[in-house]
């Protein structure tokens, strides 16, 4: 049985999912409220504790609309100035500069006597499976089915020991669900990827909570400027949801795109963030 939060985000991701396909329309209040059953009074309220900002707020951020507009801001930075603006809570890369990719016999090995914990938690885009290892989170992704999500998990390694239980890695990362920024500094990584794809990962540390990227931008980034299909691989194969943020990277058109863990969910954390930006939450 799905506890309130979930139904409660089952409704935002409904009416996000509507604002998405109506956009242009600009639906009323009403409109939204009657998608998800809902008052317009009950409707507005439950949005504006969910998002932090009132639904027709939202829906300023999550058009296509504001994604050209912070595709344009971004445009006009140069690649010196988008490396300095990495300081600040708000910004992820700093948190994470202690990537630390398995070793080849490590990644060969399917992770042979690797010790991996892991656990189901919540967050406010649905439930999540966090697992670590003694150097840090190796995987993070959201689901709708746990023991589908645990059987996606051993696929990664095969020959890992696993044992379900909550460690301080794992409490360290939930952290970014709760806007506890001070603790933030304490999340560390754990990946398994090529080098490409370590390289593609981190260059999506660096784009600011609030701000979007292209996959042609990232291909730039890491001097790899022909490569925007190999760059989109990349992005699909992140292990690690939300933490390495690859809800950022969108179509240089302005269209979201798709996203490993459903287009409605990328959709509303974009929009969440972009509205706790807004706000500073």
């Amino acid at each position: 049985m799905k506890t309130q939060e979930q139904l409660n985000f089952d409704r935002i991701a409904e009416a996000i999912a509507y604002i998405q396909a109506n956009f242009k329309q600009q639906p009323s209040l009403e409109q939204l409220a009657a998608q998800v059953h809902l008052s317009p009074f009950h409707f507005q309220r439950l949005f504006t504790e969910w998002a932090g900002t009132s639904p027709k707020k939202f829906l300023q951020y999550i058009s296509i609309e504001h994604a050209k507009q912070v595709l344009k801001e971004q445009a006009t930075l140069s690649d010196a100035a988008f490396e300095t603006g990495l300081s600040g809570t708000g910004r992820l890369h700093d948190m994470f500069i202690n990537i630390e990719g398995m070793t080849p016999a490590e990644y060969r090995d399917g992770g042979k006597d690797l010790a991996i914990n892991y656990s189901f938690a919540e967050s406010p885009f649905g439930n999540i499976l966090v697992a670590s290892t003694p150097k840090g989170i190796c995987h993070l992704s959201f689901l709708d089915d746990e023991e589908a999500a645990f059987g996606s998990l051993q696929r990664q390694f095969p020959k890992a020991v696993f044992k379900q239980k909550l460690d301080l890695i794992q409490q360290n990362a939930l952290f970014i669900f709760t806007h506890d920024w001070n603790r933030l500094h304490e999340i560390k990584l754990h990946l398994k990827g090529t080098g490409f794809q370590l390289k593609v990962w981190e260059s999506l540390l660096k784009i600011p909570m609030g701000r979007l990227a292209t996959y042609g931008s990232i291909a730039k980034q890491i001097a790899r400027p022909g490569a925007s299909r190999a760059v989109g691989t990349a992005i699909g194969d992140n292990p690690v949801a939300f933490l390495i943020p690859c809800h950022r990277v969108i179509q240089s058109t302005g269209v979201f795109g798709g996203y490993m863990w459903g287009p409605t969910r990328k959709a509303a954390i974009i929009g969440w963030e972009a509205a706790r930006r807004e706000t500073g939450v």
